[in-house]
């Protein structure tokens, strides 16, 4: 499946009562838990991605080395559109494989395009740090934790370098 995210600007984003804008624009009402979680956590990266017809808007807070608290929500694509028209943002594109393992487990695997075409990063959600799963053969260098190697990080060196040219 073919993914874009664009990785919004987490100052610009504003929460009045418990309705988190941008520019004037409603993104998400957020629950208790939603609004207490974006109230007391720090490090936020916010994306919207494109997928499979589909906007998300999530943001996201690592906890620790590979632990992150994620909040999701719909987007309406005239919000999206709006939204997009206060950029350039940061962005990738790639292609989402997933790949279930002998133990039953899911893997992500995403294969960039664009500047990024070679580089192709798996993933696993796992319940907890200490669970036990089944290394593939073809799986490749262990980055948990590498924040140069997250998403927004890919996106933001991409943008860097368009700024430097």
């Amino acid at each position: 499946m073919a993914i874009e995210q664009h990785y919004l600007r987490v100052e610009e984003l504003v929460t009045v009562g418990q309705t988190l804008t941008l520019n004037g624009i409603t993104l998400a009402s957020l629950s208790d838990e939603e609004f207490q979680h974006w109230s007391e956590k720090s490090g936020w990266s916010v994306r919207l991605r494109a997928w499979n017809d589909r906007w998300i808007l999530s943001a996201k807070s690592k906890q620790n080395k590979d632990t992150a608290i994620e909040l999701e929500w719909g987007v309406e694509a005239s919000v999206a559109a709006a939204i997009l028209g206060l950029g350039p943002y940061p962005s990738v594109q790639k292609t989402r494989y997933c790949w279930v393992g002998d133990d039953g487990k899911t893997w992500e695997v995403d294969e960039f395009e664009g500047t990024l075409a070679g580089i192709v990063l798996a993933e696993i959600e796992l319940d907890s740090t200490d669970e036990v799963f089944t290394r593939p053969a073809w799986l490749g260098h262990e980055i948990t934790g590498l924040r140069s190697w997250s998403n927004s990080a890919l996106a933001s060196m991409l943008t860097r370098r368009d700024e430097a040219r």
